[in-house]
């Protein structure tokens, strides 16, 4: 099986990273030719306010939106139904980086109704609440308090252990000011765990060393964690933790971003290298994405698709390793998130409005 690079440093040269640094392709994974055809993008709906997340309501053909200002829509039988299975609105955050950010669906949702968000509070701190959509009744789960508005992380998925992964950035500000990403007693900038079977058990940390993981998911094939990680001035990147992988695995984040140092002090331990790193010549801000495995896409299939939010280019790379390429469909304004039906089907979303499936194409 392809695992992920390990890096090991025991010293890290200065790499500098103040605001408004040059680009440079030094360093960069993805290649800018295109890859080959057979996939094409038609828009959903449009309409919507700034949609940030997709996913399948399980037991159902449904599809959830989640709208950062705080409704998660339903979309069925190819119209948006007029109530939402759930609406926050005026009782979340709206700055750039907060909002309601993400679902997740309990794996026995057909039976326990259970979904869980992730949403920041009009204080602009973090909640991880359990919402039981047949009631509307909500609890919150995990608290996090957030010492500045940006670099909230917000991604939750359900890993192949029945247990609820939770992302969470550094805290914010600049080039990790508190030092959280290589903190293991800071919640923030890590992939934290939690067991939602056992109410009030505390979160475990999975992985650390983390900027701002903007979008995860699970291969549905093999179990392995894909994380898209937003950099600092210089560098993007998609990181891999192969199932079974042990907790405690550093991503490497501030003492690296991408693959270059980025603080100038020692690194005493190994780090996991990125899968794929892009310099800002080709965006600045990845949204993480998904190993494609519906059916309707076949030159997707075993591939993970991700995507920039700056310059709405979406690449693909295969899952069992390999170099990513442009994928040529045309970019997408403000490109928010990715997600899968109940099928695997694969969607994007736009900020700007819209949600977007992937088809066949010439």
């Amino acid at each position: 099986m392809w695992r992920a690079w390990l890096l090991v440093l025991t010293v890290a040269a200065g790499c500098g990273g103040g605001s408004g640094g040059g680009a440079s392709d030094s360093g960069s994974t993805v290649a800018s030719a295109p890859a080959a055809g057979g996939v094409a993008l038609t828009t959903l709906v449009k309409g919507l306010d700034q949609p940030v997340d997709v996913a399948g309501i399980p037991g159902s053909a449904d599809l959830a939106i989640v709208e950062k200002t705080g409704a998660v829509r339903v979309w069925r039988d190819g119209r948006l139904l007029p109530r939402p299975l759930l609406d926050l609105t005026g009782h979340v955050s709206t700055g750039s980086e907060q909002g309601l950010l993400s679902i997740a669906f309990s794996p026995r949702y057909v039976d326990d109704h259970c979904a869980y968000i992730d949403y920041t509070d009009l204080n602009g701190n973090t909640h991880v609440a359990e919402v039981d959509t047949s009631s509307g009744s909500m609890r919150t789960i995990l608290f996090v308090r957030q010492p500045y508005a940006n670099h909230n992380g917000g991604a939750l998925a359900f890993g192949p252990d029945g247990r609820l992964y939770v992302g969470m950035g550094d805290g914010g500000s600049e080039g990790d000011p508190q030092g959280n990403g290589q903190n293991p007693h800071s919640l923030l900038g890590k992939i934290l765990r939690l067991d939602v079977s056992r109410p009030g058990s505390p979160p475990q940390m999975y992985a650390l060393g983390l900027r701002n993981p903007w979008r995860f998911s699970f291969d549905p094939a093999t179990g392995a964690l894909w994380i898209g990680d937003v950099g600092q001035n210089r560098f993007e990147e998609i990181d891999r933790l192969d199932a079974g992988t042990p907790p405690g695995a550093n991503l490497g984040w501030n003492l690296m971003e991408g693959n270059v140092p980025y603080k100038q002090h020692g690194i005493s331990g190994p780090l996991v290298a990125p899968v794929a790193v892009y310099s800002h010549a080709h965006g600045c801000s990845v949204t993480g994405g998904v190993v494609y495995r519906g059916r309707d896409v076949p030159a997707l299939r075993g591939r993970y698709v991700f995507g920039d939010f700056c310059s709405g280019t979406i690449w693909t790379m295969p899952a069992a390793g390999g170099r990513p390429r442009r994928l040529s469909v045309p970019t997408v304004q403000e490109l928010s998130s990715f997600g899968t039906d109940t099928h695997g089907e694969l969607y994007a979303t736009s900020l700007s409005g819209s949600v977007l499936r992937f088809v066949t194409g010439p």
